[in-house]
């Protein structure tokens, strides 16, 4: 048995909540955090909205494997609390570097010694705030996808400071939890994944806040051309508005135009409660099984 049992998640939203039911359905005593209870109490739809597609996509999907998952999933608003026996800390919480120090300062002071601390930050450099942990040796990043239990990969990225054997460790945690590991042997911005992603994102951003074509009609576009199975905007949908706006507020370098379409996601998207796939809508409406139904005619532009 791995001595990797208990696994601490810092932060419930959409991708937090993915990786706490992910690291609990390969049989994990798993604890979720949020700063707020109303945040928790939301997980039980969560649940429910996971298990119709870790039924569809997972072909050894039982419904008795998935409510033992949910058995192992407890929930804790006490940071102290929420850490203090884990094996592992994975935090999820919003790309905001100030706010990532201040949650790993109180972790570091909570935390078994023998415990590896992992980020899942999307855009954020690890080892610009390692230090805070006070035992950057054991920090370093797991980076998850969204729709992990598909899209199961597991980019493992250390900081120059990170213990080797804490890295390889981390890579056999990614096995453990059913993720195909990807080791990143260079601290980047972005790993793998979002170094690729986001700018091909951005393009599309700037196409609608220049208001060329209509977002559907880019996603097609693009599928038609490279037959790609989705657009850009569809992928918006599935990476959720809250994560890009996120990224967009912390980029120093962030042209008009993608200021301009952040400030739309926010406007449009998640001050509506429509923030993409995990809302049932975003650029797309969605059928309770994910499928797209219709453009969401709230980011309509043309009438083609």
């Amino acid at each position: 048995m791995s001595e990797i049992q208990n696994v601490t998640v810092l932060g419930a939203g959409v991708l937090g909540s993915q990786i706490v039911m992910q690291a609990a359905y390969a049989g994990k005593n798993v604890v979720a955090y949020d700063i707020k209870q109303e945040f928790l109490d939301k997980l039980p739809a969560r649940w429910e909205w996971m298990r119709g597609h870790y039924a569809k996509d997972l072909s050894a999907f039982t419904a008795e494997k998935f409510d033992d998952a949910v058995g192992r999933i407890t929930t804790s608003t006490d940071i102290a609390e929420a850490v203090g026996d884990a094996d592992v800390v994975i935090e999820a919480v919003p790309e905001n570097l100030d706010l990532k120090k201040e949650v790993w300062g109180n972790v570091g002071k909570a935390v078994k010694d023998s415990a590896i601390l992992l980020t899942n930050s999307s855009s954020l450099r690890p080892s610009d705030f390692a230090d805070a942990t006070g035992r950057a040796d054991r920090f370093l990043a797991l980076h998850f996808a969204n729709m992990v239990w598909r899209s199961n990969t597991g980019e493992v990225m250390a900081t120059p400071k990170t213990d080797p054997a804490v890295f390889d460790r981390t890579v056999e945690f990614a096995r453990e939890i059913n993720l195909q590991p990807f080791p990143v042997h260079k601290e980047t911005p972005g790993y793998l994944l979002n170094s690729l992603l986001i700018p091909w994102l951005d393009a599309a951003g700037d196409l609608y806040a220049n208001e060329v074509a209509n977002p559907h009609v880019i996603d097609e576009d693009w599928k038609v051309s490279t037959g790609a199975p989705k657009g850009p905007f569809e992928t918006y949908d599935i990476v959720g508005f809250n994560v890009a706006v996120n990224i967009g507020r912390n980029r120093p370098d962030a042209t008009e135009s993608q200021k301009k379409f952040n400030n739309l996601l926010q406007e449009r998207g998640i001050d509506q409660g429509k923030a993409g796939l995990g809302d049932g809508c975003g650029f797309y409406e969605y059928d309770g099984n994910g499928r797209i139904v219709r453009p969401n005619p709230d980011w309509i532009i043309y009438e083609d």
